[in-house]
This record gives structure tokens, sequence and C-alpha cells, in this order.
């Protein structure tokens, strides 16, 4: 059984995208913009090739968890405040729907990595868990971690998938070495990257492989449409807010050189775009827009409170208001915007 349904150059070039190691961010992203075209009869698209987001949801018996309330959301108890997403129902929803998105993005990949077979697998940052859920379904001879802050997986997982509550940028003390060390949307969570970066390099197998699938913030235009935009301030207040709590979200950019930092060979950077909504041409590139659509507009009260609030100054009330202007712009097609994403992999010299 292939480690993917793909191979890494079909992906490629299926998505009109060059893959090079170590190359960089600018020199893909202009490849990228090849393939990003305004479509001027937008009144047309509202059934995307008949494909609409849909949320997969699990079953979870919150009367276990304990967590901590703030400005009516809840977020992890376990080192509480580290993480400045919350982990309530609605987020648990919007990660499934997330995790639906990237799989559109990679092909129905689950990773690209060329890693086959994969035994032992780490998947740090698990969320709900859905990720290593599928991979240990599609690899029933492999077993399956998955760690995250905060506990709010699924009671009902295959035999070969546990999850336990940890956080990666602590001391890593597995006992066994990994085939595959995945992560996805880390970028808001990282205080001590490098750290993170060798343990995870320590941890693999001679020949494994660490991935890591991420946004790359801030949101970028074709044109100057975004400028002057309550979703621009938006982003820069939400970055700025961010590092003053002593989390940089703009280290995706960079994964690259902590890849090779580490000591891993081989390092590939793949590039690929989540258009804002559904402005561009072409029947990928609108699904690909109503589903960050659907997910932002889920997410952005949860992303936005608490850095807002801890570390930007702002009441609630002025986060509820600056949300609502932000919303506007995400629904409005005049905007062509789109988030550039990233698949960086790497592997651990034999």
């Amino acid at each position: 059984m292939s480690g993917t349904d793909q191979t890494v150059a079909d992906v490629a070039t299926n998505a009109g995208l060059s893959t090079r190691s170590g190359a960089q961010n600018s020199d893909l992203e202009e490849s990228a913009l090849q393939h990003l075209d305004v479509d001027y009869d937008i009144d047309n698209d509202s059934t995307i090739g008949g494909m609409t987001p849909q949320t997969s949801t699990m079953s979870v018996n919150s009367s276990i968890y304990h967590y901590v309330e703030e400005n009516g959301r809840t977020y992890h108890r376990y080192k509480e405040g580290k993480y400045m997403l919350p982990n309530d129902d609605a987020e648990r929803d919007r990660l499934d729907l997330q995790h639906q998105l990237w799989l559109i993005t990679l092909y129905e990949n689950l990773f690209l990595a060329p890693v086959k077979d994969p035994r032992n697998v780490l998947d740090f940052g698990t969320g709900t868990g859905i990720w290593a859920i599928e991979l240990a379904n599609k690899f029933p001879d492999a077993q399956v971690i998955g760690s995250d802050l905060s506990p709010i997986q699924p009671e009902f997982i295959p035999s070969n998938c546990r999850f336990e509550v940890d956080d990666f940028e602590d001391e890593w003390n597995y006992s066994v070495k990994f085939d595959l060390i995945h992560a996805r949307a880390m970028v808001t969570c990282f205080k001590d990257p490098g750290t993170v970066f060798k343990s995870a390099f320590d941890s693999l197998k001679p020949g494994g492989y660490l991935e890591l699938q991420d946004i790359v913030l801030p949101h970028r235009a074709i044109d100057d449409t975004l400028q002057g935009t309550a979703m621009q301030t938006w982003t820069d207040l939400t970055i700025d807010a961010a590092a003053k709590l002593g989390s940089s979200w703009k280290l995706s950019g960079n994964y690259v050189k902590y890849f090779e930092e580490a000591g891993f060979v081989d390092v590939t950077e793949n590039h690929f775009q989540w258009p804002m909504n559904t402005w561009p041409k072409g029947e990928r590139m609108k699904t690909l827009g109503s589903y960050w659509r659907e997910d932002i507009l889920r997410g952005l009260e949860g992303l936005s409170m608490a850095v807002l609030t801890r570390g930007g100054g702002l009441t609630k009330e002025e986060v509820l208001e600056m949300t609502a202007k932000v919303r506007k712009d995400i629904n409005n097609k005049g905007i062509h915007a789109y988030l550039p994403i990233i698949v960086v992999y790497g592997r651990r010299p034999e």
C-alpha cells in the first residue's frame, strides 16, 4: 500500500505548481499565482460544481473534561493560556471542516512525504484527532499516537490509535521511533520552534520523515483590493497581539530553515492557495474558496477573542465589532485575497 494516493510530483502537477527542495517562497508564490484568475461572472458560481462545505462531527462525552471559560468560549486547562484558540464544540466542528479543506487541497492525500506503509506515526497538535483516526484506518498495521493540550478527541477510535494530553514544546519521551511525524496548522502554536523540530528529528527512525502542513500569514491579494480593508487591519492586529504574548504567527514562512537547522535532508516545500471566497475562476479554486470562507467565518471569533483581549488590549465588545466588519470583507468577492498554504517535509538521514 502506498503512503499517499498520488506522488508528490503528481500533486504538484495537478495543482499546476512546481515542487523544489529549499525553494524560495517568492518563487513558488509567483508560480502559484499564475493559476489565480478573477472570475468576473461571479453571480453564477453558487453551486460550486455541486460541492458545499460539510462538517464531520464526532460524538464526545463533554462531562468528563474540564476547561477554562473566558468571554463565552472554553479553552484548555492543561498549561492554561498557552494555546489561544478555543476547544469548544464550535471549534471542534470547525477543525473537522478544515480537515476536509486540507484533503481537497492535497487531492485526498493525508500527507505528501514519500513514506510507504508507516508502522509508527505521531500527530502532534492533533486537535479533534480526525487526521490520526483516518490514518489509523488507512494503515491498520500502523500504531498512531495523537497528542494535544486539549482532550477533545472522540472516545470510540480505531484499536491502533491512541491519544494523550501533552505539550509538544516539552521534552519528548516516546518509547518508539517514528516513521512519520505529522503536524498541521501549527503556526499559531509555536513559541520555541527550534526545540520542537529537534525533538521531532530525534524521535524519528533513520529515514523517517517530518511533515508540516500550514498556512502562511498574512493574507495576500493578486491586486490592491485588500489594501485598507478591515481584513488587513484585523490580520495586522492579531499578529502584533500574538507577538506581545510571545508567539510569532509568521513562522511558517521559515519552516525550511528550521528543518535544515535540525538536521533534516531532502527538505521539500510545496505551495498551494486558499482563496478567501469564490472570487477566482475554476471549479477547484471556487471549491477551495468556499471551504476556506466557511472555515474562517466559523473560526474568526475564536481566533480573535483570546489574542486580542489578552495581547491587543481590546474588550470583548470591541473584538465583536471588529470581526463583524471582517465578516463583510470575507464575503466580498471584490477583494481578490488568498491565503498561501505550504506543505514542508524532510527526512532524517540514514
